[in-house]
């Protein structure tokens, strides 16, 4: 069985780096490297700015919540429709926009010009915030990975994980944002078909169908509604769940930034169709796994996380069921070849043009841009060595912090003619802060459990208003320097 999964995975594999091949000769600036050149179709962007968003937490945490807790824990998945689906609405346009009225390829590029600091205290708040959380974020999704491998294969944790990270480090390096705009375009596509394909196939392998999920559900005391009882509880608790989410969407750096490299602006409204569609039935298709999991593992699991992988092992041949397990690579992989992108653009563009070498030549930043990407991913994979912490915990505490620190920020920079670099620099910090340490300053203030994202954003805004209003008067940040008008709306 080993040996025909591993030959399904080393197709899989291969698709990618060939996809990374063709792209190579794309490459003739570090703004090909980073944005490709702004040059990308709708379809395009709408699949690969979702491929970011979903990593293997989309087979593995979400299907387990609902398996182990019932259709209560579906309020996660309402939050993340509402919070991509506003990011669309309200950050698509506007931001791809400005960054190119802005001449910006990096959000710490855009904030500092759209906010005209000459201090460059914001490019280097934004980028070593988004290193470090992004970093955080790639070691979970190298961890779930390296599940992956131990749990199929019974190959050793660091040997799998360390596979799988130079696969996406190579057609990443090669290919640059391309390259990994169209490898998300096949891996959106070929996890959606994986995701619905299991449910359906499992469902009809039911001997009663929604008869025996109804009656183990009830054996169990798993409740199959969305709000288990009436009470102020469980209203709170579907809150937490909507708003620690999705307010997070806004200020998420790898997916942001897909809208900026769109080649028309005027299309994103055509994306957004389209991508909204493609997480609808996505989600719909992992809750569906968690509530067919009940009575199909009516003994339980000893590890639910793995609902789906033993779900594909008992359904389809060794072979068959290696090309679907390449599912849950295909979220991961999607999410981390994005992430590594952007570490690697606030290295190149923020770090070292702007900070080390500002006379820097273009084939000098895209061999920075190369040389980012493998140090990323390998700091990243260091961090994922060490194994101390759950893939869903790393998860959220990096898109908190992100969501938090950056969020508010671009929202008021879209949207406010009063927010000034001050109230930016306010924001970040704050932001930052909390999405960082509110666990441990949660009990000060409550004996409830709030998700980090909650405080850490409403505080984010309110700090960019207040300080913006109170240094209203000062013109110091605007001094010497030729101001741009925020571009007319059409």
């Amino acid at each position: 069985m080993n040996a025909q999964l591993l030959i399904a995975f080393a197709a899989y594999f291969s698709i990618l780096l060939a996809i990374g091949y063709f792209s190579y000769k794309k490459q003739t600036s570090s703004a090909d490297f980073i944005m490709g050149n702004r040059s990308l179709n709708f379809w395009v962007i709408a699949l690969s700015a979702h491929a970011s968003d979903m990593s293997s937490w989309l087979f593995m945490g979400f299907p387990a919540a609902v398996y182990l807790s019932g259709l209560s824990q579906t309020w996660i998945a309402f939050g993340l429709l509402a919070g991509m689906y506003f990011n669309w609405q309200l950050v698509s346009t506007r931001l791809r926009t400005m960054t190119e009225h802005y001449d910006s390829y990096t959000l710490s590029t855009f904030f500092e010009r759209r906010f005209q600091d000459q201090s460059g205290i914001i490019r280097l708040l934004t980028a070593l915030i988004s290193v470090f959380f992004l970093t955080c974020y790639l070691s979970a999704g190298l961890i779930g990975m390296g599940l992956l491998f131990e749990s199929v294969f019974h190959i050793d944790y660091h040997l799998g994980l360390t596979l799988a990270t130079c696969v996406v480090v190579a057609y990443t390096f090669v290919g640059g944002f391309i390259t990994v705009a169209w490898t998300d375009l096949f891996q959106a596509l070929f996890l959606l078909a994986v995701i619905i394909l299991v449910p359906v196939t499992a469902f009809l392998n039911l001997s009663n169908g929604t008869e025996s999920i109804y009656a183990v559900a009830s054996a169990k005391e798993i409740s199959l509604h969305f709000m288990p009882t009436l009470s102020m509880e469980s209203g709170a608790a579907a809150l937490f769940l909507i708003f620690g989410w999705g307010l997070g969407y806004f200020g998420q750096p790898h997916i942001v930034t897909k809208f900026m490299g769109i080649e028309s602006a005027g299309d994103l409204k055509k994306s957004k169709y389209i991508g909204m569609t493609w997480m609808l039935i996505a989600l719909s298709a992992a809750a569906a796994i968690g509530v067919i999991g009940i009575p199909f593992f009516e003994q339980g699991l000893h590890k639910p996380e793995l609902i789906f992988v033993e779900m594909v092992k008992i359904l389809f041949h060794p072979l068959a069921a290696g090309f679907i397990l390449c599912g849950v690579l295909a979220a991961s992989m999607s999410t981390m070849d994005s992430q590594i992108l952007v570490c690697a653009s606030v290295l190149s563009e923020d770090l070292y043009k702007h900070v080390m070498c500002k006379t820097a030549s273009e084939k000098d930043l895209l061999k920075i841009s190369r040389g980012a990407v493998i140090l990323v991913s390998f700091l990243s994979l260091g961090i994922a060595f060490s194994k101390h912490t759950t893939v869903l915990d790393m998860v959220q505490y990096a898109w908190s912090g992100l969501g938090a620190a950056f969020g508010p920020l671009v929202l008021m920079s879209l949207y406010s003619k009063q927010a000034n670099r001050y109230g930016a620099m306010a924001g970040i910090c704050s932001g930052g802060i909390l999405g960082a340490f509110w666990t441990k300053l949660n009990p000060l203030f409550t004996e409830h459990a709030v998700p980090a994202m909650i405080p850490g954003f409403f505080v984010s805004l309110l700090c960019i208003y207040v300080v913006s209003a109170l240094t209203e008067k000062s013109k110091i940040f605007v001094q010497n320097q030729e101001i741009r008008p925020l571009p007319s709306e059409d």
